[in-house]
């Protein structure tokens, strides 16, 4: 009887083991196979540096839909995010394996900081449905693929501060949905192409190595961030910025912009306003005062009075350019008041400047006047870069007045 029980007791146990492998290969059969095999793929280009357990979970004797990262709808991977998301993780290294493109059903495709190398793989243009692409803060390298324009309904490209290079394919300014198009810190070249995308938002391009003008219909109307700085863009930009009037970010600073800065921009809803470093021209005109909490015109050829409608500025930076006349008397006494924490004209013609030499200059503010067409009222300590001398040459002043 009792070797009766333990036969039976077997025989279930058995039973119950191969129940349990039905069941896993049923789970893992509830994946489309050609997800399964890719999801494999990537894995076998890909390894945690070390400090990440992110593909500890990677077991493919289980649903690969419970893996880290892996996000699915009935059969088929519908977002794949590669990396520890979390502050601070060391990331993945490797390389990005094509199978990428056989999860057709792929919506958003992410990966975190770490070391992954290699191109960017073609295939990636397979994934008609993908609307998410962000691959940044790794070490891709190669061109940009021509063929990301096929991905018709995309519409956040961010490959930001990563080793690519070559110019940006003309193809990814034809996608009819982009919203956000973030390319910064790269090693990329040639022209900016036209965006055609009526919803584009956010166009980030700065720390590359761009050049050519800026076409007024390249930059649709519903932008809202622009980032151009730190490249060698040329030509004139006040057409183009006159058609946006809903930016809330501007840097073009750190190229060879040139023409003049036409007074809309200054009435744009935003915080900073850089433009410095270019080779901007002509007087500078407000239509109003400016709310602008941070202005930036310095290093430039700007010419002309400076507008009383400064006044409201909380740090205004002029200096480098070829402004003259007298400081107003507004800036003066906003100055005076603390509401000006920085007042750089330095290195201009200014001949003038309303203030009583014992006048006290707010510990929480800072004045520089040096190397202009007059002896500076009051001594204010000024940046290094500004030099040592104090008023610019007289021959220089006699010159330019005439």
């Amino acid at each position: 009887m009792l070797k009766r029980r333990t036969w039976v007791a077997l025989a279930a146990a058995v039973v119950g083991f191969q129940f349990l492998g039905m069941c896993n290969l049923f789970a893992v059969a509830m994946l489309d196979p050609l997800d399964f095999l890719a999801l494999q793929s990537i894995r076998k280009g890909l390894e945690d540096l070390p400090g990440s357990n992110f593909f500890a979970s990677w077991d493919f004797t289980s649903d690969p839909c419970n893996f880290a990262g892996v996000y699915c709808d009935s059969d088929k991977v519908l977002a794949l995010n590669l990396g520890d998301p979390r502050a601070g993780s060391p990331g993945l290294t490797g390389h990005l394996d094509p199978a990428i493109g056989k999860l057709s059903a792929l919506v958003e495709f992410t990966v975190v900081p770490g070391r992954i190398i290699g191109r960017l793989p073609q295939t990636l243009s397979q994934l008609k449905n993908l609307r998410f692409l962000a691959v940044s803060r790794n070490f891709i390298s190669g061109d940009i693929p021509a063929t990301l324009g096929q991905l018709r309904v995309l519409q956040t490209l961010d490959l930001s501060y990563n080793q690519l290079a070559g110019g940006i394919p003309r193809s990814i300014g034809t996608i009819p949905a982009l919203s956000n198009v973030i390319l910064c810190h790269n090693r990329l070249s040639g022209s900016v192409p036209p965006f055609i995308s009526l919803t584009l938002t956010r166009l980030d391009l700065k720390n590359n190595d761009l050049s050519g003008s800026i076409s007024p219909s390249s930059l649709p109307p519903s932008l809202q961030y622009l980032s151009l700085s730190w490249n060698r863009l040329s030509g004139p930009v006040d057409s183009s910025l006159t058609r946006m009037n809903r930016l809330n970010y501007l840097d073009l600073s750190m190229n060879r912009f040139s023409g003049c800065i036409p007074g809309r921009v200054f009435t744009f809803p935003i915080t900073n306003l850089q433009l410095q470093r270019n080779s901007f021209t002509g007087p500078v005109q407000p239509p109003s005062e400016v709310t602008i909490k941070t202005v930036d015109l310095s290093f430039n050829r700007l010419s002309g009075q400076i507008s009383p409608l400064f006044s409201t500025v909380q740090n205004l930076y002029l200096n480098n350019n070829r402004f003259i006349g007298h400081v107003p008397a507004t800036i003066v006494d906003r100055l005076l008041a603390a509401n000006i924490q920085i007042l750089y004209l330095q290195h201009n013609y200014l001949t003038g400047i309303e203030i009583n030499p014992t006048a006290a200059i707010p510990l929480s503010s800072s004045l520089c006047l040096q190397y202009n067409c007059m002896v500076p009222p009051v001594q204010t300590p000024c940046p290094l870069k500004a030099g040592k001398q104090k008023t610019r040459p007289t021959a220089q002043c006699v010159e330019w007045k005439g």
